[in-house]
C-alpha cells in the first residue's frame, strides 16, 4: 500500500473517530478532541463550568477566576478495544494567577497514531514511520468585571506529521500552522446566583496545507455556547448541572466568512449535558449525554472523582469517565490527574 493510500485510511479513521460531523472539511481534527476526565464525563458540557487547568482548553476566560496555580494532565488510549492500541491523546496544562497582572497558562496537547509500514506502490515494504500531531499554546486571562466576567485568549503553534513522501508524492504529508481560540464567562447571570454563561471560538488561524496548497483545508474553527447551574451548593455537598451546543464553521469560503455561511448545515450542531455531585469535597460523580448525530456519536457518558486536601493549600485530583466512541467502540476511556497549590 502506498504511503498516500495509508495517508487517507487515517484521515478516515481520525474522521470516524472524532467528535465531529461527518461532512465536516476540517483538518487537524485533533484540534477538537476534548480533554479532561471531568469534562468527558460530564457529557463534553464543560465550557462554563471549567475551573481548573482544562479551563484554557474549554474556555481561555473561564481561567480568569482561578486564583491558585493549577497543572492538569490527561491521557486516553484511543479506540482500544477496537484492534487500534498504539493511538493515545495527551494533554499537559499549567495555570498561574499573578497579582494585579491576570492568569497566564500554557498547555501542550498530543495525537499520537503510533508506528505505520510505509511501501512503495509496487508494495515493497520501505520500513516504518510515525504520524503525529501536536499543538502548544500559552494564553492569558483577566476579569474584566470583577467577580463577573473573565475573557481570554490563547495562542497556538500547531505540527501534523503524516507520511513521508514517495512514489508519485516525494512532498512530505506533514504541516505547520498556527491559531487562536477567546472566550468568555459570565458569573450569576441575571443575578440569579451560581448560573453562568461561556461562549468560546476555538481554532480561528489560516488553511493548513499538507502536500498542495491549492488543496489547503479549514482548521476545526468552532463555536462553543455553554451554561451552568449550581444547584446545590454547602459543605455537604455540592451539585452542578451543564449543558452545551457546538458547532464546526468549516467550509471552503474565506476565514471571516465562514462565521456567517458555516451554520448552513445546522445538523452538524454537537450537543452536550451533564451533571456533577460532590459530595464532602471528596467523591465526585457525574453522569451526562452527548449527541453528535451527523457524526453518529451519541450516547450516555460516566465519571468517578476523587479530590483530596492538604496543608490548607494544596489539592490533588484523580478523575475517570467513559464516554462514547461512536463505531468504531463503545466507548472511549479518559483518564486525569490535576494538581492546585
Amino acid at each position: 500500500m502506498s504511503t498516500r493510500h495509508i495517508t487517507l485510511t487515517l484521515c478516515l479513521l481520525l474522521l470516524a473517530a472524532a467528535p465531529l460531523a461527518a461532512v465536516s472539511q476540517a483538518a487537524l481534527l485533533f484540534l477538537s478532541f476534548e480533554p479532561g476526565g471531568r469534562a468527558n464525563g460530564m457529557g463534553r458540557a464543560y465550557s462554563a463550568v471549567a475551573d481548573d487547568a482544562f479551563a484554557m482548553w474549554w474556555n481561555p476566560g473561564a481561567t480568569a477566576f482561578n486564583r491558585k496555580g493549577q497543572i492538569a494532565l490527561n491521557h486516553v488510549p484511543w479506540l482500544q478495544g477496537s484492534g487500534i492500541n498504539d493511538i493515545y491523546y495527551e494533554y499537559l496544562g499549567w495555570n498561574q494567577y499573578f497579582e494585579s497582572i491576570g492568569n497566564i497558562n500554557a498547555h501542550i496537547v498530543l495525537l499520537d497514531a503510533g508506528t505505520q509500514e510505509q511501501t512503495s506502490i509496487d508494495g515493497n515494504f520501505e520500513g516504518t514511520f510515525h504520524t503525529l500531531d501536536i499543538a502548544g499554546a500559552v494564553g492569558y486571562a483577566y476579569e474584566a468585571i470583577p467577580a463577573k466576567l473573565g475573557v481570554g485568549a490563547n495562542f497556538k503553534l500547531i505540527y501534523s506529521y503524516l507520511a513521508p513522501g514517495t512514489g508519485h508524492t516525494e512532498t512530505e504529508g506533514k504541516a505547520f500552522s498556527f491559531g487562536f481560540d477567546v472566550g468568555a464567562k459570565y458569573k450569576d447571570l441575571a443575578n440569579v446566583k451560581g448560573l453562568d454563561l461561556a461562549l468560546v471560538i476555538q481554532n480561528f488561524g489560516p488553511d493548513v496545507t499538507f502536500v498542495d496548497r491549492d488543496q489547503a483545508d479549514p482548521q476545526p474553527l468552532t463555536m462553543r455556547l455553554g451554561a451552568a447551574y449550581k444547584v446545590l451548593d454547602n459543605p455537604m455537598g455540592k451539585l452542578t448541572v451543564s449543558g452545551e451546543a457546538s458547532k464546526i464553521l468549516a467550509n471552503s469560503d474565506p476565514l471571516i466568512e465562514r462565521f456567517i455561511s458555516g451554520w448552513e448545515y445546522m445538523d452538524e450542531t454537537i450537543y452536550g449535558a451533564g451533571a456533577e455531585y460532590v459530595y464532602l469535597d471528596l467523591i465526585s460523580l457525574r453522569g451526562g449525554y452527548f449527541n453528535d448525530g451527523a457524526g453518529k456519536i451519541t450516547g450516555p457518558s460516566f465519571g468517578v472523582g476523587l479530590q483530596y486536601s492538604f496543608d490548607n493549600r494544596y489539592k490533588l485530583n484523580a478523575d475517570f469517565s467513559m464516554v462514547p466512541g461512536g463505531e468504531l467502540v463503545d466507548f472511549n476511556k479518559v483518564f486525569s490527574l490535576g494538581v492546585e497549590y
